[in-house]
């Protein structure tokens, strides 16, 4: 399968892939070559962390960033032919373990335990995102938290005060915005995974932790009962009027845009919303708050919905030395932890960082996640990337043809099986 996989990833992309190697150049014994697909406002962040590094360190990094969708593709495309960076960031989960189990990565257990890790990971953190196989391979840069981001004033002159949390106080709500001409639910679904979070949610809030675990492992199928329930509450949503029109034309910037203008009054989406936001002189508690994914199941434990993003050590590895420094540098440095975590909106996994260093926003995020009883990745990072791209096709046939989504949960099993 890996070869099957990695090699329409190389046909697709192998321009972009010589340009990258033209960029890196040949590495001198200092330099740490790192890949990552950070982009727009966080790359001037990401400099100054470079910065940082090399003073304190010596070593060099030498960058050759790349788009984010692109990115999904062209790592798998370097694994294959072995010239993968000496370190690149990646999504933990079953992202990593595909990268693991192809045998691309380099387990970090001795730097994780000289440097002392475990006292500076969040122990939640390091067991949910670090271990695969049984060895450490990957060091959070941070996590993220999906909810449902509102505009305050749209909100407001609705005559809201108060957000719902269980499910009919949901409905009441776009009831209530829909009869005042409000769009109810923003949402860009162009590059298809922004959907991803309504459907775990739904999963997660109907069926529970274990259908949704069974779902994304192959053993509970897209065609099960419990999934076609989660489906159905969606597409009443859509059928009610609840979302943007023409979803699958816009992005989730689109999608945030139009909250933020007051066209719409929300979107489900993660915390990196709030960097976005505030890049555009809005302010957090004044122009926009955000609210947890209403409880549709009582009986169901309390889940959160999130990705953590990480930096790992490739296999042909050139500078180990520098790449394990960097790693351990980027986790444990208070101050790199605070600049990046504020500048990309989302939460340190470093258990030193001060909570008074964040917005009262953020500190509610941390409160939610502490509270949940299960922290879920996002849908594409949950399951095997190939099963990742049947599932997110899904999302956007969905959300053009919702009367359909018995026969799309059918040919979506057909597929994820064979994928599996």
């Amino acid at each position: 399968m890996r070869f099957t996989v990695f090699k329409r990833a190389a046909t697709a992309s192998v321009g972009l892939l010589a340009s990258l190697f033209m960029a890196m150049g040949v590495a001198k014994a200092s330099d740490v070559t790192i890949s990552h697909y950070f982009s727009g406002p966080f790359m001037s962040v990401m400099g100054d962390v470079f910065d940082d590094f090399n003073a304190a360190t010596g070593f060099t990094m030498k960058d050759s960033p790349v788009g984010h969708e692109d990115f999904k593709t062209d790592i798998l495309v370097r694994g294959a032919s072995d010239s993968l960076p000496d370190v690149f960031s990646y999504w933990a989960g079953a992202r990593v373990q595909f990268v693991v189990d192809s045998g691309d990565l380099s387990p970090i257990d001795d730097m994780w335990n000289r440097d002392g890790l475990d006292n500076v990971v969040a122990k939640a953190i390091a067991d949910s995102a670090t271990l695969y196989n049984g060895q450490r391979y990957l060091v959070p840069m941070q996590f993220h938290y999906a909810g449902m981001f509102y505009n305050k004033k749209v909100m407001s002159d609705a005559g809201i005060s108060e957000m719902p949390s269980d499910w009919e106080g949901f409905l009441a709500l776009c009831e209530t915005l829909k009869g005042q001409g409000i769009t109810p639910i923003a949402l860009g679904s162009m590059n298809r995974w922004p959907a991803q979070f309504w459907f775990d949610y739904l999963i997660l809030n109907t069926a529970g932790p274990e259908v949704r675990a069974g779902l994304m492992d192959g053993s509970v199928g897209y065609d099960a009962p419990e999934i076609a329930a989660a489906m159905s509450i969606w597409k009443d949503l859509v059928d009610a009027g609840y979302f943007v029109e023409n979803a699958n034309a816009q992005t989730w910037t689109d999608a945030s845009d139009k909250v933020a203008q007051g066209e719409a009054a929300m979107t489900l989406m993660g915390t990196w919303i709030t960097g976005y936001w505030n890049d555009l002189d809005m302010e957090a508690d004044v122009d926009y708050d955000f609210f947890p994914f209403p409880t549709i199941n009582a009986d169901a434990p309390v889940s959160v919905v999130g990705p953590i993003d990480g930096l790992v050590v490739s296999a042909n590895v050139q500078n180990k030395e520098g790449a394990e420094a960097f790693l351990s540098f980027f986790v444990s440095d208070l101050e790199t932890q605070v600049a990046w975590t504020k500048a990309v909106g989302a939460v340190s996994a470093n258990v030193n960082v001060d909570p008074s260093v964040y917005n009262a926003l953020i500190n509610r995020v941390i409160d939610t996640v502490g509270a949940a009883d299960n922290f879920a990745f996002n849908y594409d990072l949950a399951t095997p990337p190939p099963v990742a791209e049947v599932g997110l096709s899904m999302f956007q046939e969905f959300m053009e043809n919702p009367a359909d989504y018995e026969g799309i949960l059918a040919r979506a099993q057909e597929s994820a099986a064979a994928a599996f």
